[in-house]
């Protein structure tokens, strides 16, 4: 979504918050616009959707950086939910986005599971109290902060979806192995997650690391990167590599293969319509 606004539809969005366009009629519409071809997209290749509310960076700490208190916060994120149920179509999930405390490329000051459970409680028990389907932590860089985001859900009574972001080599930012963190979130709350999924990396770079084993059950969506490029490169990048539309949907439909309950697959940095299109006709065909 960010990069999609912010490379291609020209917004500005600071720290990369587009929870702002919420507080903005025209912001409001380019949300909509947005939301609404990947719904078409959808509707055409005859698939549900899963649509995530714009509130990636709508937590306390960022939240606080931007200017928003807590009860603003809590409107925002709600605010969310509402611009999306106006958009509700038959097998669409609303699904209310919750991100990293730190930094969605790497790990800045590590909590504990009890200290991650506490901070992200508000914006989980916020979306729990509205008509959203679900809760998705994206780009977590390490296993703690994930084991609290799925204890702050479960004990709000709300499905949670956990997605990590990788390396180039397959493992976390934390440098723990992907199969690993699944399992330590699992054994540490009694598999309390929906499912898992990876995000934030081009399938090149975690390939290697889908090999059999029973932790692999539990992986159900992928959110690929369209460049090939590293984290580092990403970031000192002044323009948007959007790799290849038909190269990255191939390689989904080959990874599919190797993961048996792989039934959610998106897009992350780099990605727009073209490439979840290609995508989307890849893994149905």
């Amino acid at each position: 979504m960010e990069t999609t606004l912010i490379f291609h539809e020209g917004l500005e969005l600071p720290d990369f918050a587009s929870f702002v366009l919420l507080d903005d009629p025209a912001g409001i519409g380019a949300l909509r616009a947005y939301y609404r071809t990947y719904l078409e997209i959808a509707r055409n290749r005859g698939v549900g959707i899963v649509l995530d509310t714009p509130t990636w960076r709508a937590n306390r700490d960022w939240g606080e950086r931007l200017g928003y208190s807590e009860e603003e916060l809590a409107d925002v994120n709600r605010r969310g939910v509402e611009l999306l149920e106006e958009l509700r179509q038959p097998g669409m999930a609303l699904s209310g986005c919750i991100g990293p405390r730190g930094d969605g490329y790497r790990v800045d000051s590590a909590m504990s599971p009890d200290e991650a459970e506490e901070y992200h409680s508000a914006q989980v028990e916020t979306f729990a109290g509205t008509s959203a389907d679900l809760v998705s932590a994206l780009t977590l860089t390490y296993a703690e902060e994930a084991t609290g985001i799925v204890r702050a859900a479960n004990q709000a009574g709300t499905p949670v979806v956990i997605s990590f972001t990788v390396e180039t080599d397959g493992r976390l930012p934390s440098t723990q192995p992907l199969g690993e963190a699944i399992e330590q979130v699992d054994a540490e709350t009694a598999g309390g997650a929906a499912y898992f999924m990876i995000n934030c990396a081009h399938p090149t770079h975690f390939e290697s690391v889908l090999e059999p084993a029973p932790w692999l059950d539990r992986l159900r969506g992928l959110r690929a990167n369209a460049s090939k490029k590293s984290h580092a490169e990403l970031d000192e990048a002044d323009e948007l590599d959007e790799g290849d539309p038909a190269e990255l949907a191939a390689a989904y439909a080959e990874l599919r293969k190797r993961l048996p309950n792989l039934n959610v697959v998106g897009g992350c940095c780099g990605t727009n319509h073209r490439h979840i299109d290609a995508i989307s006709a890849a893994v149905t065909s």
